[in-house]
């Protein structure tokens, strides 16, 4: 697993998905890893918190991005101190690409949990928390996944998968997972700047 030595690897998809599991049981897979909730900065806030909704507020995304930019901080941190983060969100539709442009770290890895609908109301049905209720419902949020989001990355429908299996299909698929910088990207333009020889 040489190729995830300080790396980032961001695994997203629609609530109930499988997503921290899947992170979890990823991490464990590694020999120096560690699991990043980027849900944990949305429950920092104590006061004044507005929820991201399907129609979401000038507030709510201006509380979005703070989120998304310490959870990438975090994740370069740690990387840096030669660690591998496997960062676990719901990063969906434009906000997906504002994410990965945020991480400086490479190798950056991508892996998209997309198993069917019927399948994420059956694990939903099943689970403790309801991320589901009120806007949000199955169909909304895998409509964003499907019809939103940029197919970058590794997509995985994981519908008859086990969480260990899903794990096999990400170290296998790493090839696929990785992200390169988009032009004008943060990693992009670091690249570009000119060497100091070469002013």
């Amino acid at each position: 697993m040489r190729e995830l030595d300080s790396a980032v690897v961001v695994v997203t998809g629609v609530m109930a998905s499988g997503k921290s599991t899947v992170a979890q049981r990823l991490a464990e897979r590694l020999p120096r890893a560690l699991h990043l909730r980027g849900d944990a900065y949305r429950r920092m806030i104590v006061s004044g918190r507005e929820e991201f909704t399907p129609e979401p507020t000038s507030e709510a995304r201006a509380q979005l991005r703070p989120r998304h930019q310490a959870s990438a901080a975090v994740a370069d941190l740690y990387a840096r101190a030669g660690w591998t983060v496997v960062v676990q969100d719901v990063i969906l539709g434009e906000h997906l690409d504002a994410y990965l442009d945020s991480v400086t770290t490479r190798p950056l890895y991508l892996v998209v949990l997309a198993p069917a609908r019927e399948e994420v109301a059956r694990r939903e049905a099943g689970r403790r928390k309801d991320g589901y209720g009120g806007p949000w419902t199955v169909d909304l949020l895998d409509d964003t996944l499907r019809g939103a989001t940029a197919r970058r990355g590794l997509w995985l429908d994981t519908t008859r998968q086990t969480p260990a299996q899903t794990v096999d299909s990400v170290l296998a698929g790493l090839t696929t997972a990785r992200i390169a910088d988009r032009a004008g990207s943060p990693a992009e333009r670091r690249d570009r700047r000119p060497a100091a020889g070469d002013r």
